[in-house]
């Protein structure tokens, strides 16, 4: 019959069916496809990196070195013209609501699945079975919806199976995860990465996806106490049946008082520079308040100028043409933001000195801690020795 099958469920049952099922697609990409097999951050047992596969191949299709290749190629070239997906470079709407159609085209490129594709399954199943037959699971699992749930309910929930990831991964994380939300991290730009909620559950955890961008390799997505990371919950409970290892998290910033920098404070500085540079944007902050207050008075239009350009200059964005001359003028009639600005300039620099040997690099942090607490500026002096303490 139609409407009826081995189960007979009400319509709220088969809401409920749709949504079990779907979610389960969901924990297989966020845990396997993405935490496990695009970034390493974290290594299932055999049993359960197989299930994920076969779940994908009967509700998606999807080929784990397609996904995996295009992923990494986004974060390598992110909001380039290079990058398969970005809503900067495409537009949000093409991204939201056409981004499977980008996926496919991206994984016709055989460069991108060279480059990028590296470690990922190659056994016998793989190319005999997944990719090669990418579309069977989906004929198979329809016959089983069909046959549990009846003809037009269990085609309904096919259909929501096959479009649920292509939505809400190609279009609403590629799409609005680089458009619309919050930041926690400024990641260097261009990449335009943003937390949609912090609230991490419709999704599994993917809604957190500045943090991803600010920390790829990490297993954990949520950072701050009020964020919640359903698919790292999943991981977390894979880990106690030793069915799941845990590669890598971010790094927790750790403070121990020290006389000067050294090369542990390097490596910590480096290693939490994202941390570093959120307490930074917090000291210029109240410089910058204060200098606005000062300028109000005796040189408004500069102070118009500090005041219309602040998202920029306190998250070191880059200005261009007219704009960057007014903020350079502006900013030669208050020494104490042209400092602390130039200083956090310098700081970026320091782990983006890749030619650099630790010890020059170790020679330039201490000689900016110097400098910083010889400025008289007193949040950068209080700065400077919150960075000696990095351990």
């Amino acid at each position: 019959m139609l409407f009826s099958g081995l189960l007979d469920l009400p319509w709220w049952g088969l809401l409920l069916v749709m949504l079990a099922l779907t979610h389960i697609t969901i924990a297989s990409v966020t845990i396997y496809l993405h935490r496990c097999q695009a970034h390493r951050a974290v290594d299932l047992h055999p049993l359960v990196s197989h299930f994920f596969r076969f779940w994908l191949w009967l509700t998606t299709g999807m080929v784990t070195k397609e996904w995996a290749a295009i992923h990494r190629k986004h974060h390598a070239k992110c909001e380039s013209a290079e990058d398969p997906h970005s809503p900067q470079v495409h537009g949000i709407n093409r991204v939201l609501w056409l981004g499977v159609f980008l996926y496919v085209k991206e994984s016709q490129h055989p460069e991108t699945m060279e480059r990028y594709g590296h470690g990922t399954p190659d056994d016998w199943v793989e190319h005999n079975v997944y990719s090669r037959s990418s579309v069977w699971g989906l004929w198979l699992m329809g016959a089983v919806n069909v046959a549990l749930f009846g003809l037009i309910p269990g085609m309904l929930i096919l259909i929501a199976q096959i479009v649920w990831i292509p939505f809400w991964a190609a279009g609403v994380i590629n799409g609005v995860g680089h458009w619309f939300g919050y930041r926690s991290w400024d990641v260097p730009a261009p990449d335009a990465s943003r937390n949609i909620v912090p609230v991490g559950m419709l999704i599994g955890g993917e809604e957190l996806h500045n943090n991803h961008h600010a920390f790829p390799a990490s297993a954990r997505f949520s950072m701050k106490w009020y964020e919640i990371d359903l698919g790292w919950m999943y991981i977390r409970t894979l880990e106690a049946l030793g069915l799941a290892t845990v590669k890598k998290v971010a790094p927790k910033p750790r403070f121990a008082p020290k006389a000067a920098a050294d090369f542990d404070t390097l490596h910590a500085v480096i290693a939490n520079r994202y941390d570093v540079l959120s307490r930074y944007a917090k000291s210029i902050k109240k410089i910058y308040a204060d200098e606005l207050a000062r300028l109000a008075h005796w040189s408004p239009r500069d102070a118009e100028v500090l005041r219309s350009l602040k998202r920029a200059l306190l998250r070191g964005q880059a200005l261009a043409g007219a704009e960057s001359a007014k903020l350079g003028e502006a900013l030669k009639k208050t020494r104490a933001l042209a400092t602390v600005i130039a200083m956090r300039d310098e700081l970026v620099a320091l782990w983006g000195r890749s030619t650099a040997s630790k010890e020059q690099l170790l020679r330039q942090l201490q000689d900016w801690c110097h400098r910083a607490e010889a400025s008289g500026i007193a949040p950068l002096v209080d700065f400077s020795h919150r960075l000696r303490s990095y351990a």
